[in-house]
């Protein structure tokens, strides 16, 4: 770590940001001051003398990750990055919150260089560090060797009132606690106001108590504007992050939201608002900062520089991990093609015989039993899987053969796996997945019933804007689980589903294609997948040579000559079209069965594939017990789509599908009468 600085070169450097915060928002006439203003000193502590990273390589194995989980104070971000030598130049701040800059609204991983993860819905940021921590501790686990520790860093996060107050804080934070996260460390801006003002009218919680109560250690009452009270806070959560017992670390910083503004510190007029031209004035005045607008003086930046100190560390490491390689080749081979996200070559050899023996299983089948089945068979291939259920393991089958189970043991002490009951927390099972898959080193998936997609619905949009890797096992699908009625019947979610962008949503209909789903997710490098499978048992209709057209998300499964009408179905009721299809050809019409496990991954494929599927010149009928408005993009107008149009019933499913008229006769029905009106 550096040199301290001295007090006033301390405070210079703080102001630094400030100033850099407050001169970006105000030429951009948005954004949000107070809080770049208000925790420049809590930064400047752990950037400048604890953050073990380095700017000319934000992609380094073992940095310490760092979340700004407040990310609408994104200039202090911005202002970090510039100053410790990122490839973020002064033009990028100049132009925060204009279109294609790096210094967004909000931070965006990708996008900024140094920025972690996106974040803007609060709370979320928190669950990612925890996702992240939690990867660093079952990574150390796994491929740490003696002396040898290649993986060994800290997971810091920047969290505010607003953070705290989101529900999703809770779900992380005491399973954080639970799994002894040691090297997580939260830093909390107590500044008392939010958006409408001071939070005491709606916000009381004592946090350091709650915390206690997490399994947290916490550091309470910590001046958040004296460097050496943040800098002592700081190296006790260091000191404890590693002990045997350790704990992951509350620090409370009792702050002055925009500290240095004269009229407005302290209040929430500094919150989202630049601070207009005359305050502006009046703060550089207040804090003695001389300097023209995005002018830092050369003694400041060159104490913020930390590129040197950043190489210096990355090259101590890889003295250190060649090392390693010397003793342990197979592991740090191994590590380094888990942390870019690589697939073992065995991956792809096999994958071809093994949906060859999953098709020619014969039985009837639960798509989610078929989803495990497949489990059982890639599972192997992929040593870098992390599954998991909320609390749903038995219902959801997210479990495979030689799974090891992560977590506390009865005594507490923390066991590695790579499977692991979240509890009911689908929310933050959602948001923490998203932290491990953008720390690296392992594909996540998770599962719960579909209706619940509903808690976890924005970290799945974030998973999808962020393009990470993340899988999401929904079961229990539609109207087919029967018994436990409306509130857990699956009506919109699937529709809804699907117009996230970035999002693939697969529902297939059979083993084979359930175990394609499984494929094309793992493979996928560029976003989410979810898998939306049934629990009463469907047939098998595919076989082994399907594969490749399944694939591409829709495919023409049964074809007679001179098809009038196609019938456009997916999942469950794709047995419903193929029922439909042998009624309606002894009565003399003729069709074509199209399955669509996946309409994003369709929507892909190119104009005349698509064509070659769903013929422009025929009339469509569409099957699904969901909502039917999401099928009037492939119907049109003068198609019919057989669905749901209302919530389900508590029923045995079969008495359900039949009372909802969800049925091959149904079907039947609809395909004459379109039949009929376009001869």
């Amino acid at each position: 770590m550096s040199t301290l600085p001295t007090p006033d070169m301390a405070r210079s450097m703080a102001n630094a940001i400030r100033m850099l915060a407050v001169d970006a928002v105000e030429k951009a006439k948005s954004g949000h001051p107070g809080a770049p203003m208000g925790m420049a000193d809590i930064a400047e502590v752990l950037w400048n003398r604890h953050l073990k990273h380095n700017p000319a390589n934000p992609h380094w194995l073992d940095r310490d990750r760092f979340v700004l989980s407040n990310g609408h104070g994104s200039m202090l971000i911005y202002a970090l990055l510039h100053l410790t030598g990122y490839d973020l130049p002064m033009e990028e701040l100049k132009n925060f919150r204009q279109l294609h800059s790096k210094t967004a609204g909000h931070p965006e991983v990708g996008i900024t260089p140094g920025v972690e993860t996106t974040t803007g819905p609060l709370g979320q940021g928190l669950a990612n560090a925890v996702g992240m921590a939690l990867t660093e501790k079952l990574l150390a686990a796994e491929f740490n060797q003696g002396a040898h520790r290649v993986v060994d860093h800290h997971t810091y996060v920047f969290m505010g009132d607003g953070c705290l107050m989101e529900g999703i804080s809770h779900e992380v934070c005491s399973l954080a606690g639970t799994l002894k996260l040691s090297k997580l460390i939260a830093l909390y801006d107590d500044n008392g106001i939010s958006i409408d003002g001071h939070v005491e009218g709606w916000f009381a919680d004592d946090t350091p108590k709650r915390f206690t109560a997490y399994g947290w250690n916490v550091i309470a009452a910590v001046d958040g504007h004296d460097p050496a009270a943040l800098d002592a806070a700081v190296r006790a959560a260091r000191v404890q992050s590693v002990m045997a017992d350790g704990r992951p670390t509350l620090i409370c910083c009792k702050t002055v939201i925009g500290m240095g503004s004269p009229n407005k510190a302290g209040t929430h007029d500094v919150h989202g608002a630049a601070l207009g031209a005359a305050e502006v004035a009046a703060t550089r005045a207040a804090l003695g900062w001389n300097h023209a607008p995005f002018e830092i003086p050369s003694n400041v930046a060159d104490a913020w520089n930390a590129k040197a100190r950043g190489q210096e560390a990355e090259r101590v490491w890889r003295t250190r991990f060649e090392a390693y390689r010397t003793e342990h080749p197979a592991l740090a081979a191994e590590l380094e093609r888990r942390m870019v996200g690589d697939l073992l070559p065995a991956f792809a050899e096999k994958l071809p015989g093994l949906l060859d023996a999953i098709a020619a299983k014969p039985d009837a089948v639960a798509t989610r039993k078929a989803s495990q089945n497949a489990l059982d068979a890639i599972a192997p291939l992929l040593p870098e899987f992390f599954g998991g259920s909320a609390d749903l393991t038995g219902s959801n089958l997210t479990n495979f053969k030689g799974c090891v189970k992560a977590g506390v043991d009865a005594q507490g002490a923390f066991q590695p796996g790579n499977h692991m009951s979240y509890g009911v927390r689908e929310f933050g099972m959602a948001a923490l997945m998203n932290g491990m898959a953008l720390h690296g080193g392992y594909i996540p998936y998770g599962g719960t019933f579909l209706t619940f997609s509903d808690y976890s619905r924005n970290a799945i949009r974030m998973a999808a804007l962020m393009k990470q890797r993340v899988i999401h096992v929904f079961t229990h699908d539609s109207i087919g689980l029967g018994e436990d009625g409306p509130t857990h019947q699956s009506v919109e979610h699937i529709p809804s589903l699907r117009i996230i962008p970035g999002l693939d949503v697969w529902r297939p209909a059979d083993g084979l294609e359930t175990a394609v789903a499984w494929a094309c997710a793992v493979e996928r490098r560029d976003g989410p997948s979810a898998l939306c499978l049934s629990r009463q048992n469907l047939p098998r209709l595919t076989a082994s040579e399907m594969a490749a057209t399944i694939r591409r998300g829709g495919y023409v499964l049964s074809d007679m000559p001179g098809a009038q009408v196609v019938l456009l179905s997916t999942g469950s009721e794709l047995e419903l079209a193929m029922q439909a299809q042998a009624t309606l050809a002894a009565q003399g019409i003729a069709t074509r069965v199209v399955s669509m496990p996946s309409s994003n991954v369709f929507d892909r494929q190119t104009a005349d594939y698509q064509e070659s599927v769903l013929p422009l010149h025929l009339p469509a009928v569409a099957i699904e017990a969901a909502h039917p408005d999401f099928w009037r993009k492939y119907v049109g107008r003068t198609g019919a789509v057989v669905g749901m149009t209302g919530f389900g019933e508590s029923a045995p499913a079969k008495d359900l599908y039949a009372f909802f008229g969800i049925t091959a006769d149904s079907v039947v029905e609809a395909a004459r009468a379109l039949v009929e009106r376009s001869s």
